[in-house]
């Protein structure tokens, strides 16, 4: 009798890991890769960032700020209608991706503490609803760089 009632008790505890597998972490928590991220090089006290962030989940998220040693004062802005308006956060949807691109939707970086050069790097961490936060480092290119053109 005891050999059958481990066999069950075992029977029912994978049958309970299966099932807890099929709603695993990576079904409930988003997935999200960042890629293509650059700053052209200031001119000026400010900066533009641009980036994708890919969600590879069937949950989506939502980008709620962004900071950097580069700048106290970073905001998001969308683009509608060629008007430049502040948003709150930028939605991620599931299995989709966030495009930050010029002439779009980005990031800005007012009142820099200093202005990084071509070349350069500026770190920059994205915070979100859902997920932790990710660490980007950020190429400086040159001023006039827009990846879509190539």
């Amino acid at each position: 009798m005891t050999r059958r009632t481990t066999a069950l008790s075992a029977a029912v505890a994978l049958a309970a890991a299966l099932a807890l597998t099929g709603c695993s972490s990576e079904d409930t928590e988003p997935k999200l890769e960042v890629s293509g991220a650059f700053m052209p090089q200031p001119v000026m006290d400010m900066a533009g960032g641009f980036l994708t962030i890919k969600n590879d989940s069937g949950t989506a998220d939502k980008l709620t700020s962004v900071t950097s040693p580069l700048s106290d004062d970073i905001t998001m802005h969308e683009t509608k209608n060629q008007k430049m308006q502040q948003v709150k956060s930028f939605d991620i949807p599931a299995n989709g991706e966030l495009s930050l691109a010029r002439g779009g939707n980005h990031i800005m970086f007012m009142e820099l503490k200093n202005k990084p050069k071509q070349g350069e790097k500026v770190s920059i961490e994205l915070h979100f609803e859902k997920s932790d936060p990710i660490k980007v480092d950020v190429p400086v290119e040159a001023p006039g760089h827009n990846p879509q053109q190539h």
